[in-house]
């Protein structure tokens, strides 16, 4: 069994009734992506510890996997085309 470990780093950081969060992927061949994702407490909503941090990292993460469909589709199409394997290892 081939066996692969790649590691995900969220950071989160809040601003007032913004919270951000940055879900950054890296790879053992180096490769690196990063996406964003964002909350907005409504003013008008009781402060609730840990649900814009929840939120941002799954938009965060959500964005991360449509950047890493995108990369694996053009690989797919790269490999079909010269028949060599290629991505991020």
């Amino acid at each position: 069994m081939n066996e692969k470990h790649w590691d995900v780093q969220i950071d989160i950081s809040e601003n007032d009734d913004t919270t951000t969060a940055q879900a950054t992927l890296a790879t053992p061949a180096d490769a690196q992506l990063t996406g964003y994702g964002e909350a907005h407490r409504n003013p008008h909503d009781p402060p609730a510890a840990g649900i814009g941090d929840e939120l941002a990292a799954a938009r965060a993460l959500d964005d991360l996997t449509r950047q890493l469909l995108g990369v694996a589709d053009q690989d797919v199409v790269r490999n079909a085309r010269s028949g060599s394997g290629v991505g991020l290892a």
